[in-house]
């Protein structure tokens, strides 16, 4: 994050956390979350539109900090739960398990005629995300799996034409070939154009690779006892992505990350992909420099048919301590249902989670000029989980030292299916 970034964050976040140091004995409903500043207007936007159709719930904001999951078990261990917490698709599992969250199914059964049409309206994966044994403790406000961002200008110069939609989707050896043409290197071999960066967490993107040449991360995904590092078609998978900077160099190495970020290299026309996900949507759009568009993974030699990517949804919980659940629900109702996710959807700056919103005319006006619209409204039904563990926290320590070793060129991804697959699932299954 740069620093003016940094600031208007830090401003935005006073603005928003202001009401919650005052009149703390009111009845509003506390509302929980994380965001960047354009994202916090947004649900600025959806607070305001709730509290004008129900003036009499009042809404009052609490901005997580740097790290949202201990903020709110701190919160709650010191009686002071939000009413409504923003529930992340790795986190809630660890808040679910210690009884922090209420079971929506709660309101749901009391309401079967709209629990039916929500879930006729949504889609299965996302909402399964938040099913923890047999509970529903959260409903997605979201989607927010990750893609690949190009920049239609190099493409159309390199004779390059990118997938348009998930089913359709670019194999390993057509990806690798794209980035090899789209990487250039001056005479004395520095490079000044990458064929491929990446904006995201690379071992979670690693593993992405990984998922699409047939093996999911972790068997099964919800509550899972195991971890398929040591299977060799995920293997195969992530050193194939450890393989575009170690070996093909086609996409900065770990330590040319540091001097500048992948965000910066996209704009700049230095970078013709970009991995992220829709969250960087809003620093690409409108640039008169930039003629972007958005494209599918690629699949490897035992995945498909089509692409997949993760789920990266992001939900909404109501807190099992709050003396508010029923003022509650009718906010997480709003929010998750037809009329919030119009406002999500017209925002540009999230991707809804019900198909009715995901087709309207809004959503497609929020994104002028992209030609390959599907990429986002097809992207749901085309998403995978990650793994939903209560244990997720010590479960990433792990990973992420096992698999940055792989990154870096000092292991190779067959490694890991040794200690690190032994330490995991012994992890995993201490949890079951």
């Amino acid at each position: 994050m740069d620093r003016r970034t940094l600031l208007r964050s830090a401003a935005l976040a006073t603005l928003l956390t202001a009401g919650a140091c005052a009149d703390r004995d009111d009845d509003a409903v506390t509302f929980f979350f994380q965001a960047r500043p354009e994202e916090a207007r947004a649900r600025l936007r959806i607070i305001d539109e709730f509290q004008r159709r129900r003036p009499d719930i009042r809404i009052r904001t609490i901005m997580s900090g740097p790290d949202p999951l201990q903020q709110m078990l701190t919160y709650c261990a010191g009686g002071k739960c939000p009413d409504v917490l923003m529930a992340w698709e790795l986190l809630y599992a660890g808040l679910a398990d210690r009884g922090v969250l209420v079971d929506l199914r709660e309101f749901l059964d009391r309401e079967p005629d709209y629990a039916t049409a929500l879930r006729a309206d949504g889609y299965a994966a996302l909402r399964d995300t938040f099913v923890w044994d047999g509970g529903q403790y959260a409903l997605p406000e979201q989607w927010s799996g990750v893609f690949l961002y190009y920049n239609r200008k190099l493409f159309a110069e390199a004779g390059i034409r990118a997938p348009a939609s998930w089913s359709r989707a670019w194999s390993f050896d057509e990806f690798l070939a794209a980035a090899q043409a789209l990487t250039h290197r001056d005479s004395e071999g520095r490079t000044r154009q990458w064929g491929f960066v990446d904006a995201w967490v690379p071992y979670f993107s690693a593993a992405c690779f990984g998922m699409n040449n047939g093996s999911e991360w972790f068997s099964p995904p919800v509550r899972p006892t195991r971890t398929n590092l040591g299977d060799p078609r995920f293997a195969a998978g992530l050193q194939f992505y450890a393989d575009l900077a170690v070996r093909h160099r086609v996409a900065p190495s770990v330590g040319d990350r540091q001097s500048v970020s992948a965000q910066d290299l996209f704009r700049s026309g230095r970078a013709a992909m970009l991995m992220g996900g829709h969250w960087l949507y809003s620093e690409f759009a409108g640039r008169e420099d930039l003629d972007v568009d958005v494209t599918v993974l690629p699949v490897g030699p035992h995945g498909g048919p089509g692409a997949i990517t993760d789920i990266g949804s992001t939900g909404l919980a109501i807190a099992a301590a709050s003396p508010r659940r029923e003022q509650a629900w009718e906010f997480v109702k709003f929010a998750t249902g037809p009329e919030g996710q119009a406002i999500i959807a017209e925002s540009g700056l999230f991707v809804p989670v019900l198909r009715s919103a995901m087709r309207s005319a809004g959503f497609a006006a929020a994104h002028p000029g992209l030609r390959n619209l599907e990429v986002f409204t097809e992207g749901p039904e085309h998403s995978r989980q990650l793994a939903v563990t209560p244990v997720w926290g010590k479960v990433e320590a792990l990973l992420e030292r096992g698999c940055n070793r792989v990154l870096r060129g000092a292991a190779t991804a067959e490694s890991l299916g040794g200690q690190t697959t032994s330490d995991i699932d012994r992890l995993l299954r201490a949890a079951v």
